[in-house]
């Protein structure tokens, strides 16, 4: 009697794991088909054991890594196919994983599945150290580093050390420039996903994180956490050198940059440096003319939220910043520096030519064309300059105001007032001046 192989040899090669499980079960199943009192041909026992042989071997060694799957952009190589699939992600910048509570999106499903503990509140992983708890594994451990100061991840051009090496991806960025995120709505250019989930929502005014303590809300997860320390009062960032306290790591790292003199972030389109990241960015406006943040009572629009927020002042009056001297407030926190120097008698800001000293930074530019003689604002009509911006609004009266004919109406008009003479005297070019009659 002749037997085909394939039916058993079918059902073992499936894969490892089934090979694994059922392993029992397919013995069975093979010794119920192939009877040994019905093996009448000693060639096909011989070939069935062969071929039972070559797939414990072929398991046995994927096991351990023999057989593998290796990535074409970096010859990293993984025992699975699943494995390289989702290495060749951190290459693609795929991630087919969202969150259907944001906008959040993952590369892998156990990361969304980590993200939506943020959703529903749970932490199970909590630290010993200091009582902190996570909601993902992923965080949780890189927080652990914290405590252990293992930083095994060193950048080649700073040796600057970092706990995970996606911390390092993003780091080594700073150093090459490179913007691999870009808005679809005005081609503006990150370094990190997360900088681009956030500012897509300057675009679409999205703000799904609401605070319980006074019912803010905010376009991330982040910046709610950080807005919970201001109910809170907690400051858990603190600096090795001096001792402050802050709110925010960023904070801190921008802070401890005081002592170091770093200034890591280049523009790219002058040679200016800056210590954070957030400077360059409101430093790049200024060569971009892009303004994001738009008031939503006169539609003005502004290049740092900062601005913004000033702004909006004008419209609802609020003066949040109080001198605890006079009891004076003000809308602007360098307003209310500026004014404390009345009190404190500080004049911080020196000419280098006379040695005089000024309260604020605009006194002592204005001070300082007294000696260049710079006639910075331009009258776009006539071409005339002027010292100071109020000098030229004044003149420019002349231009939108009167006609040649109401200029003479006012050559004859006994009540012509001091505004009116002004003018005259710019467009005629002479002094009438006159005395009553």
């Amino acid at each position: 009697m002749t037997h085909r192989l394939y039916s058993c040899v079918a059902i073992m090669a499936s894969s490892r794991e089934i090979y694994l499980k059922n392993e029992v079960e397919i013995e069975g199943k093979c010794e119920n088909i192939l009877d040994k009192e019905q093996m009448q041909n000693q060639d096909f026992e011989n070939g069935f054991k062969k071929e039972q042989g070559i797939l414990e071997d072929r398991f046995e060694n994927m096991g351990k890594g023999t057989v593998t799957h290796q990535c074409s952009f970096c010859d990293k190589a993984f025992p699975w196919n699943s494995g390289l699939i989702e290495h060749l992600r951190t290459h693609t910048g795929e991630k087919p994983y969202q969150c259907n509570h944001c906008d959040a999106v993952f590369s892998r499903n156990s990361g969304l599945m980590e993200h939506l503990k943020i959703h529903t509140g749970g932490k199970p992983y909590q630290c010993n150290a200091c009582d902190k708890s996570f909601s993902g594994k992923r965080m949780f451990v890189k927080h652990l580093k914290t405590h252990t100061g293992n930083k095994p991840h060193k950048c080649g051009q700073c040796g600057k050390g970092f706990p995970s090496n996606s911390s390092l991806i993003i780091h080594h960025r700073t150093h090459t420039g490179e913007k691999p995120y870009q808005c679809t709505n005005c081609g503006r250019s990150f370094p990190v996903h997360g900088s681009l989930i956030n500012h897509m929502k300057t675009h679409t005014g999205e703000k799904p994180y609401t605070c319980n303590q006074c019912d803010k809300t905010f376009s991330g997860i982040k910046n709610l956490k950080c807005h919970l320390r201001t109910h809170t009062g907690e400051k858990p960032y603190n600096c090795t050198q001096c001792e402050k306290s802050f709110s925010q790591k960023s904070q801190l790292i921008n802070h401890f940059r005081t002592h170091t003199g770093e200034k890591p972030y280049q523009c790219s389109h002058c040679d200016n440096f800056f210590s954070n990241y957030s400077g360059l960015i409101s430093h790049e406006r200024t060569h971009t003319g892009e303004k994001p943040y738009r008031c939503h009572h006169c539609e003005k629009s502004f290049a740092q939220t900062s601005s913004l927020k000033s702004h909006i002042r004008t419209h609802t009056g609020e003066k949040p910043y109080l001198c605890t001297q006079c009891g004076m407030s003000f809308s602007r926190v360098n307003h209310l520096k500026n004014h404390l120097r009345t009190h404190t008698g500080e004049k911080p800001y020196q000419c280098s030519h006379c040695g005089m000293n000024f309260s604020q930074n605009g006194a002592l530019k204005r001070h300082l064309i007294t000696h260049t003689g710079e006639k910075p604002y331009l009258c776009s009509l006539c071409g005339k300059a002027f010292y100071r911006k109020s000098h030229l609004e004044h003149h420019q009266r002349i231009h939108t105001r009167k006609t040649p004919n109401q200029c003479k109406q006012l050559e004859n008009d006994q009540s012509t007032n001091g505004n009116d003479l002004f003018h005259l005297n710019a467009h005629q070019g002479e002094n009438i001046l006159r005395q009553p009659l």
